[in-house]
């Protein structure tokens, strides 16, 4: 990628993952000339990904440690919860986590290629149970979007026809890989509870498209793809944006503030230059944070004026607000049926090829659930690669050693089940960010201080999950390790722990009451868009990523046309 910088750009993006790398690409498309800021390296998946490494070729057998949480291998090759020189507080009493990517491409880089497009009732969620807040546009408006954006990255999957469970429009979905072994005996089972299993859809190739390579199953496609069969912004937007001549990329340069002129527009963007350490600017007429939903508030709230002293584009005080993210929780069990079977074929992408959709909408409908909203079930298990920790959940093989160990071994291998939930959190006022006043990071730019609270809905959806995995683990004959909780608190994961934070400058219809328009274009600053999850004002059970990818195309299609129309 180029590093040059040109004075003056058309449009100046902040981030390079999902919204700003299709920001990115939609814009140098559009002939306008681009420059992308990314605070972290430059990283290119097919040079640097490890496809063919095993867990013994890797430091402590590529276990996971603070420095690498999801392991050795895992391609975020500079980021995590915690990031060095770059902390963030909790307010007393609340616990969040906030995971970064540092990286080109951002979290597209890590993360489990879930894509789920948001159904009807997910962009109008207050006109059907009268909570939270409604989006500034139909699922109707969307849908071709979702169809141009799957085009774009490939997406497997099926067409289901299920409630709030939307299809594709015909051809545009690759076909999806066959079910594997223990994904047909959970299928067979959930029939019966009346819980659909459908195939699932992963931004994952099953077919050749654009000179990128169909998945052969070599590796996990948390190590990145170096074929490119699955989505990274890095080998799916950007390469393509930057052979248009019109995107020029920085990497090291993290965002301080976005500046104002003297018309009251955005004129440009204030950001460090980590090899430096010194202050830069990148002038443009307009400018796109795509920066991560948390860290576009950190740069809104940081970028302070007189015309706007609490952050720009914020006469509402809402920067910063309404933050969500998935409500999380798991259990695993034991499935003797599953123990002993022969050596077979499980070949088939990283992630799951089939899932549960939410199945309790006529169920909340008739108020037979203490909860609103729903969740879908991620379920995995069977003889994949072989790895530290792999049997340890079986409590028959904490105590064996030696030949036994190793009958066991065999035995047990395959025999774990492991269910997770990820529900929809409606938006309150206890969850957002704010600049904390005492602490700055290791280039003086004052960090994020995080309030935390699930609500009541939160907790019981989590529940409901716990007592629904107990119920199909053992309708399969199984026995669960632990026990299912009866109290959300016990079993729901912290805030952030998904990593499907959004939300922090709400859109919407009513300038007294959002941020941002139905294009993610700040209502205070007319040449200052939002790319990112940030706009999100719900968020629904299904994966964020595939809907911030579509709404980045829509919506930078929508400035492209204002650019070239003179409007901005």
């Amino acid at each position: 990628m180029s590093s040059k910088t040109q004075r003056k750009y058309d449009v100046v993006i902040v981030g390079s993952g999902a919204g700003g790398g299709m920001a990115g690409y939609v814009l140098a498309h559009a002939g306008l000339k681009v420059l992308m800021l990314e605070a972290g390296r430059h990283y290119d998946p097919t040079t640097e990904t490890p496809m063919f490494n095993t867990p013994n070729q890797a430091p402590l057998r590529g276990v996971g440690t603070p420095e690498k949480p999801f392991g050795f291998y895992d391609a975020t090759v500079d980021g995590g919860w915690q990031v060095p020189n770059e902390p963030y507080t909790s307010a007393p009493g609340s616990e969040f986590q906030w995971w970064r990517a540092r990286m080109l491409g951002g979290r597209t880089n890590h993360w489990g290629r879930i894509a789920l497009r948001m159904g009807p009732y997910d962009f109008k969620p207050r006109a059907r149970d009268g909570l939270g807040i409604d989006w500034p546009m139909t699922y109707d408006e969307m849908a071709p979007w979702y169809d141009k954006t799957e085009e774009l990255i490939g997406v497997f999957g099926s067409n289901e026809g299920l409630e709030n469970t939307p299809n594709s429009s015909p051809g545009v979905l690759h076909a999806p890989p066959k079910p594997r072994g223990y994904e047909l005996l959970t299928k067979k089972h959930c029939d019966r509870l009346g819980i659909p299993v459908i195939p699932s859809h992963l931004a994952i190739l099953t077919r050749p498209i654009n000179g990128r390579a169909a998945c052969f199953y070599a590796t996990d496609c948390g190590r990145g793809c170096s074929i490119k069969a699955n989505f990274q912004s890095t080998t799916v937007l950007l390469p393509p944006a930057v052979e248009t001549g019109n995107l020029d990329i920085r990497t090291g340069a993290m965002a301080r503030e976005v500046t104002l002129g003297k018309d009251g527009k955005a004129n440009g963007v204030v950001f460090v230059d980590k090899a430096t350490g010194k202050d830069d600017f990148a002038p443009a007429h307009v400018v796109v944070l795509a920066a991560s939903a948390c860290e576009t508030a950190r740069i809104m709230l940081n970028s302070k004026s007189n015309q706007f002293p609490d952050g720009i584009a914020n006469t509402t005080g809402l920067v910063g607000k309404y933050l969500m993210d998935t409500v999380g929780a798991r259990l695993a069990g034991h499935i003797p049926m599953l123990e002993n079977l022969p050596p077979h074929n499980e070949d088939g992408a990283s992630g799951m090829h089939m899932y549960m959709p939410w199945w309790g909408y006529q169920q909340q409908a008739k108020n037979q659930l203490d909860f609103p909203r729903g969740y879908h079930i991620e379920f995995g298990g069977g003889r994949r690669m072989p790895h530290m920790g792999s049997v340890s959940w079986v409590p028959a093989m904490q105590k064996t050693y030696g030949r036994q160990l190793k009958e066991d071994a065999r035995r047990y291998y395959g025999a774990v089940l492991n269910f997770s939930g990820r529900g929809e959190m409606i938006p309150n006022e206890d969850c957002y960010c704010e600049i904390d006043p005492d602490v700055k990071d290791k280039w003086g730019i004052p960090v994020l201080r995080f309030h935390w609270k699930f609500s009541d809905y939160e907790l019981k959806q989590a529940v409901h999950m716990q007592q629904t995995f107990k119920q199909i683990i053992e309708s399969m004959g199984g026995t669960i390790f632990g026990e299912a909780a009866t109290e959300g608190s016990k079993c729901i994961y912290p805030g952030g722990a998904i990593i499907h934070e959004v939300g922090t400058t709400c859109m919407g219809d009513d300038r007294k009451k959002s941020v941002l328009n139905q294009w993610g274009q700040a209502w205070d600053v007319p040449n200052l868009f939002v790319t990112d999850g940030a706009p999100f004002v719900s968020n629904a059970d299904k994966n964020p990523t595939l809907t911030i990818l579509a709404l980045a195309m829509r919506n930078c299609d929508h400035l492209a046309g204002l650019m070239k129309g003179g409007e901005l």
